[in-house]
């Protein structure tokens, strides 16, 4: 199902057309002010992908630190970070629904931005624990689905250029390593309790650049009728893909929830906690960029089925080490795992979904794969390493990724029978 130059050069207007895609004097299908897009329009996207991924990294890797430094316990920090999935189902539903129907996804980034912002600045006053979850719930409504609608609106972008995903999604990964870096300097320095007001400061520069995003017009004309969406996410193919996936996600997810414990009952330190997830993230970006350039000469699920086994691979090897600094090394797997599986998964869908339901289609992949798979991975993943120990739970997370290499490969097979 790779999608070849022809098909890519399809989508890109002619020398002819004088910048605009080819069509018939009557044809009001292409709204007039769609134009194609821009270099500037183009790096306004990758800003704005590379700021948002740095608040990302002060959500993920320093809020804890914020929380435990305000004096909460590590239960309530648990249970704190329990709400992202919850709301994260409802609220990636709302938001793409609503983008798909306004067809529009700047405007409600802006509006999701606007959200994040006050419920960033509201968390600066909260001392009672009671509030602190009614924040937080507040604030993942806002937070958790702007990463999909981001990818949404790359994926139209890129449908008028021909350009890789990969090649927008890299500076997603810099972000996230850039803030991990300096921010952890600064935070080391300036203590942990200052993280809501860099947060603040990448959230505002995030909304700032969001005013210069542009929309991009789906395949579709005029309004969105959702009945035709139900018959494609009903489709079998989908539904077995999206399983799949949730298979290979349980196993991502379980590694994101526990490696920071499994690494302190290992004896490491915070530094070396912070350099693994410094490794995952750098190792993505060579893996991006050959992505960008060599990516559609294979096929979606043959990747997928390469990025499972080395899931299967890093996870065993995680639980079979003993000296926490060989931790390191294996986080540079990342590449090799979700460096791929991000990507052509996203690729893979994109063929899956009509342009008009981007942003819900992506919203209901973005639940799969993060929030029930992230749900599962906590609930299965806590219970085997209280019970048995991080060794146990990693070899649980090894056996799901090769259940759905397994699930890939045969898909695969099945339908090259098919169209052979």
């Amino acid at each position: 199902m790779t999608i070849d130059r022809s098909q890519r050069e399809s989508v890109r207007p002619s020398a002819a057309s004088g910048g605009r895609a080819a069509s018939a004097p009557n044809d009001h299908r292409e709204p007039p002010a769609e134009a194609l897009p821009t270099v500037r329009d183009e790096w306004t996207m990758r800003s704005f992908s590379f700021v948002f991924y740095m608040t990302m990294a002060l959500v993920v890797s320093f809020f804890p630190l914020y929380f435990s430094a305000k004096g909460y316990s590590k239960l309530q920090i648990g249970a704190i970070y329990s709400i992202g999935p919850f709301i994260g189902i409802a609220a990636n539903l709302f938001w793409g629904y609503a983008s798909d129907k306004l067809q529009t996804i700047r405007k409600v980034l802006i509006v999701m931005l606007l959200g994040q912002l006050t419920t960033t600045i509201v968390l600066t006053q909260i001392d009672a624990i009671a509030w602190l979850y009614v924040a937080m719930v507040a604030f993942n409504f806002f937070h958790t689905p702007i990463n999909g609608l981001n990818d949404s609106l790359t994926l139209l972008l890129i449908r008028r250029t021909g350009k890789s995903y990969a090649s927008f999604r890299v500076w997603g990964s810099l972000g996230f390593a850039f803030s991990s870096l300096v921010f952890g300097f600064v935070l080391q320095a300036v203590g942990a309790e200052n993280t809501i007001l860099f947060t603040i400061g990448t959230v505002s520069l995030s909304l700032s650049l969001a005013f210069f995003l542009k929309d991009r017009a789906g395949s579709g004309a005029g309004p969105v009728r959702f009945s035709g969406f139900f018959d494609i996410v009903r489709q079998p193919r989908l539904l077995l893909f999206l399983a799949l996936i949730f298979t290979m996600s349980f196993a991502h997810r379980a590694n994101d929830g526990f490696l920071a414990l499994t690494l302190k009952e290992m004896g490491a330190s915070d530094t070396v906690i912070g350099w693994a997830w410094t490794a995952s993230s750098l190792s993505e970006i060579p893996m991006f960029f050959w992505l960008s350039r060599n990516g559609h000469k294979f096929k979606e699920l043959p990747l997928l089925t390469i990025a499972s086994f080395f899931y299967a691979i890093r996870f065993f090897l995680v639980s079979v080490v003993t000296d926490p600094i060989w931790i390191i090394p294996l986080q540079t797997m990342h590449s090799v795992t979700f460096g791929i599986f991000l990507v052509t998964a996203l690729r893979y869908i994109q063929q899956l979904i009509p342009d008009r339901f981007r942003a819900t289609g992506q919203a209901i992949y973005n639940i799969v794969w993060s929030c029930l798979a992230g749900l599962a991975s906590g609930i299965v993943g806590g219970w085997v390493f209280d019970g048995w120990g991080a060794p146990a739970m990693y070899r649980v997370a090894a056996v799901s990724a090769l259940l759905a290499c397994a699930g890939f490969l045969l898909t695969s097979l099945l339908l090259r029978s098919r169209e052979g």
